[in-house]
């Protein structure tokens, strides 16, 4: 890999996200601009979009790496990622569109009418966003240093301060177009070097010959490929991390609300579905080829195996070539999911902890923009401090902590206060914070190390298939011994939430 072309080629993206996002400072001027970009965005361009923003690190370099070193079963990460949008669209994404709400404690503060719900959502978006952007540092500082041998710390550095700066430039606005962008951006990169070696590489029987042996449990589902225990149990929760923890995720769930209404929630989620099954479909290539040829990558997690393919296929220009494109592209997937995260968790903090003081001072939309801002800078330097402390951390393993810990808390929270009408405020509160501790405390002991081997280990290591029952369970068990509990605007706000845009809420009748 050439770290000329390869910093030539990040330099592009750089410049090119620095370009588009500038461009949408020039029509971001209010506060809904900054949130949710007016509620005036298209469903195919909010679909890329929303794409570009969904595919991290965790997609661009883990699930192939994941792959690489722990064999098909890994396959379930693209699955599970895919599938999150389904149960999406099917339980939450119009309803929570018709909401009007900015952010998720907006959602949380209306619907059960309580600060205590606000504030305790208010926490676990900023520690779940926090959470999710450490591998977003983390994958590009492992790309700048694949690249140039440069520390961990400068690539992480240069994602945080082009983040800040979009985002701060133009918020929900400025990051839309330049996250449509680069999904396509990402696509190319990872697709093009696949399609140059099945064109030119006529030796498939290396790889079939790398799929059996000794390598043959590599290739068998509910294996113990990697030293995992008991396979079939980490399997199922991971996949109900996965799918059910994407409606937990703030970055994700922000999105919904900049569509006109409904509907075009629901046209957009059908979309992203598409391009979410379009681009899942590369990552496992790059793992099936790096058996033959870069075997060596196992030892070393895999997680660079993105990166060094093409090198490794073509040593020479074409290599070069192709190597300095999927730099690009990871560096991309870097930038969009760290914008779409900064300004969810930028929006939080403004809401629930600047706004209020700045407004001391002054008022208007001059204030809420410029506290917005403050707010980005804030939600980008908490992560990248605690990036600089952790270290290196496994890609897709920290994602999926992630999704666990949605999955506990924002999940039940979501679809028992969209679709059960005798949920308290009590039982949410309560559910939030049953399910918060239970993925939380799973998720440190994962990282310390212990425990080594068994049933612990597997319970701790994809805590979904516990918690988030225990979740669910939680809320239901409190809010029936609750019953004074439940708000008193429960059934407008029911109302509100399934009836379709078409229709006035306030007075029953069609819009004219």
């Amino acid at each position: 890999m050439s770290p000329a072309l390869s910093l030539t080629a990040i330099g592009l993206v750089v410049v090119a996200t620095i370009g588009i996002g500038l461009f949408g400072l020039r029509i971001s001027r209010t506060t809904s601009d900054f949130y949710v970009a007016s509620r005036a965005v298209s469903p195919r361009w909010n679909a890329s979009a929303i794409s570009g923003e969904y595919l991290s690190a965790a997609s661009f370099l883990g699930v192939a790496g994941l792959v690489l070193v722990n064999g098909a079963d890994m396959l379930w990460f693209s699955v599970g990622y895919t599938v999150g949008y389904l149960m999406l669209l099917v339980l939450v994404a119009a309803p929570l569109r018709r909401s009007g709400a900015y952010t998720l404690p907006d959602f949380a503060e209306t619907r059960f009418e309580s600060p205590v719900v606000r504030r305790i959502c208010a926490g676990l978006v900023v520690g779940i966003g926090t959470l999710y952007l450490l591998p977003q540092l983390h994958g590009a500082g492992l790309a700048v240093q694949t690249v140039t041998g440069a520390p961990p710390e400068v690539g992480a550095m240069i994602v945080a301060v082009i983040v800040v700066i979009n985002v701060a430039a133009g918020g929900m606005r400025s990051i839309t177009f330049v996250q449509a962008f680069q999904y396509w951006l990402k696509l190319t990169a990872l697709a093009t070097p696949i399609f140059v070696i099945l064109l030119v590489w006529h030796q498939p029987v290396g790889v079939l010959d790398s799929l059996h042996g000794a390598a043959a449990d590599w290739a068998e589902p509910l294996s113990r490929a990697g030293g995992r225990d008991h396979p079939l149990y980490a399997t199922y929760s991971l996949l109900l991390a996965l799918c059910f923890g994407t409606m937990g995720l703030p970055h994700v769930l922000v999105r919904f609300y900049t569509n006109p209404d409904g509907r075009a929630a629901r046209r957009t989620t059908v979309v992203v579905l598409a391009l979410l099954g379009l681009f899942y479909l590369f990552p496992p290539m790059y793992a099936v080829l790096g058996r033959t040829f870069a075997p060596d990558l196992v030892s070393a997690g895999g997680d660079t195996v993105v990166l060094e393919l093409p090198g490794r296929v073509f040593p020479g220009t074409t290599g070069d070539l192709l190597g300095a494109l999927v730099a690009a592209g990871a560096f991309a997937a870097f930038l969009s999911t760290s914008s779409g995260l900064t300004v969810a968790i930028a929006g939080v903090i403004d809401q629930d902890l600047l706004r209020s003081r700045l407004h001391r001072w002054t008022g208007g939309d001059y204030v809420a923009v410029n506290s917005f801002r403050i707010a980005a800078l804030i939600a980008m330097i908490v992560p990248y401090l605690a990036f600089t402390v952790t270290g290196a951390l496994s890609l897709a393993d920290t994602v999926g902590l992630a999704f666990a810990l949605a999955a506990s808390t924002f999940c039940p929270l979501l679809v028992l206060g969209i679709w059960w009408r005798r949920m308290s405020t009590t039982g949410a509160a309560a559910g939030l914070v049953v399910g918060g501790i239970a993925a939380s405390a799973a998720a440190l002991v994962n990282v310390s190390g212990a425990p080594q081997g068994g049933w612990p280990r597997a319970l701790v290591g994809q805590p979904a298939a516990w918690t988030m029952p225990l979740a669910f369970l939680t809320v239901i068990v409190v809010s029936k011994l609750t019953p004074d509990r439940i708000p008193a605007g429960t059934a407008r706000s029911m109302v509100r939430l399934h009836t379709p845009e078409a229709v006035d809420v306030d007075r029953g009748l069609p819009y004219r």
